[in-house]
């Protein structure tokens, strides 16, 4: 079934057609949704109210850009919902207070995807989302203010944060892997 079939199929409540674009899409944007939500029921509870939104929005698709980056948009979206409801995730104290630097990423960084994955597991919610936001999802500063209802300063303030707190971790995991390791199991 190619994407148009599977568009067409959707809008005509086609429970086949509806189950492919789940089983096609929903192993890439399940590890999205986990980025952002640290608990695993969450992270699917997350996963199939954005796809009952997806459903129930098929028809506002115009085919402009992919239907995953569409789908995406969506799961992030539904994962910044659920993170919104939860109280105190973000710290409101702009940058100039806060006396970091937003540091520069390194030309060269030997740290594995999956290595990089499990220290963003032990972030902070709020540091966590601005940094998946900002640092992997490719969304400025502007756009993850008006997504989460924060200041740009508070963005960025919580990028700086994000990256000190992956410093501090990383220097913790070359000087001790075996407790790092531990601290992300638990």
């Amino acid at each position: 079934m190619n994407e148009e079939q599977l568009i067409k199929g959707c809008l005509r409540r086609d429970r086949i057609a509806q189950k492919h674009l789940y089983d096609t899409f929903s192993p890439k944007m399940y590890p999205l949704c986990c980025r952002y939500i640290r608990d695993q029921a969450e992270a699917e509870d997350v996963l199939v109210i954005a796809f009952t939104q997806i459903l129930e929005r098929i028809g506002q698709f115009r085919g402009e850009g992919s239907l995953e980056g569409w789908i995406k948009r969506i799961v992030i979206h539904q994962a910044i919902n659920a993170l919104r409801k939860k109280k105190n995730m973000f710290l409101t104290t702009p940058i100039e207070e806060t006396g970091f630097d937003i540091a520069a990423p390194p030309l060269h960084d030997p740290l594995a995807e999956e290595d990089l994955l499990h220290l963003l597991k032990v972030l902070p919610e709020g540091y966590r989302t601005i940094f998946n936001l900002y640092a992997i999802d490719g969304y400025s500063h502007k756009e993850i203010a008006e997504q989460l209802q924060i200041s740009e300063n508070t963005s960025k303030s919580q990028l700086s944060r994000a990256r000190v707190h992956l410093q501090r971790l990383l220097a913790e995991r070359e000087h001790s892997p075996k407790r790092l390791s531990h601290d992300i199991a638990s």
